[in-house]
């Protein structure tokens, strides 16, 4: 699975052509959790509370970059990586 970023102790990940909708894999401290790009919705999984505000942060930051992530790793392409939190 493609790293996009890594900020604060969490890695943001995607996996080669997923499933619908769109959504990203963020990890931190031993959980995980998979959030929409288009709605930054929490789909499934927990984070702690500030992690979960700074994967968000940083998501509503890059949806773009999000986006265009996807679409390269849905026709198995690197989807690149995107720039963390300062």
């Amino acid at each position: 699975m493609p790293e996009l970023s890594r900020f604060y102790g969490i890695v943001i990940q995607m996996y080669f052509a997923d499933h619908a909708p769109p959504h990203i894999h963020a990890f931190y401290g031993g959980q995980a959790a998979k959030f929409e790009i288009a709605t930054l919705a929490l789909l499934d999984g927990s984070l702690p509370p500030r992690a979960l505000a700074l994967v968000t942060e940083w998501a509503s930051q890059h949806q773009g970059e999000l986006n265009e992530a996807w679409n390269r790793a849905l026709a198995h392409q690197q989807p690149g990586k995107i720039a963390p939190l300062p």
